[in-house]
């Protein structure tokens, strides 16, 4: 007997598997407690001794970095249910699931610090999967070119995350440098694969939107 030319374990998922995929990703992101596949660039630093007014300033710094994870993972699943191509449907897979570690580790280090993750977690991702969703809809070079500008402002905001966070507290200081030098690799893998750059316009959007949620996220 021929072995059958087609199983079901080589079809590639409909467009509803993938939308419940995506939708299972999004609860699984707001609502379930995630698991880093690598250690926290945090583990083994002593814990530091920080005031109570540097506590919760980088309590707050670090909730809005994990906001910026919740919003990076509605991003990669709506381009990813998006895209044209299998390969970049593989590359944006490969992405969230590398940014599933710093979800991790900044809600990790959001409990330590003694303070709560954003309230309002679960408008963060649709906003987030909503954008990513145009991006995906104007085509695979398009939304490699959002996936650029938007780890180059990520890279640039957790830049001056390093410049607030108080001096003694390493393990925060630890994580948010590990985090920026990994966005820049995902900025670069996107340009690699053939992004477009966005119009200075929309750029411009995009950081006035960053704006409202950084601002919202460290009170919220």
């Amino acid at each position: 007997m021929h072995p059958a030319a087609n199983t079901s374990e080589d079809r590639l998922p409909s467009w509803s598997d993938r939308c419940l995929i995506a939708l299972d990703g999004g609860l699984r992101t707001v609502f379930a407690s995630t698991r880093s596949a690598r250690p926290s660039p945090a583990a083994g630093l002593a814990t530091p001794e920080l005031s109570s007014a540097e506590s919760r300033e980088a309590g707050a710094l670090m909730r809005v970095n994990h906001v910026g994870e919740i919003c990076a993972q509605a991003l990669y699943q709506s381009q990813g249910l998006f895209s044209r191509s299998d390969a970049q449907r593989r590359h944006f897979e490969q992405a969230a699931q590398e940014e599933l570690d710093h979800l991790a580790w900044t809600a990790e280090r959001v409990a330590e610090l003694g303070t709560h993750t954003s309230h309002l977690a679960p408008l963060w991702w649709a906003g987030a999967f909503a954008c990513g969703s145009l991006a995906g809809l104007a085509g695979d070079r398009w939304s490699l070119g959002f996936v650029v500008e938007t780890e180059r402002q990520v890279e640039a905001h957790l830049a001056s995350h390093l410049d607030r966070l108080p001096a003694a507290d390493a393990p925060s200081r630890a994580i948010v440098d590990q985090m920026k030098r990994e966005e820049a690799e995902h900025a670069d893998a996107a340009l690699a694969a053939g992004a477009q750059l966005l119009p200075p316009p929309i750029q411009g959007l995009m950081r006035a939107a960053a704006k409202i949620m950084t601002t919202v996220a460290h009170r919220i």
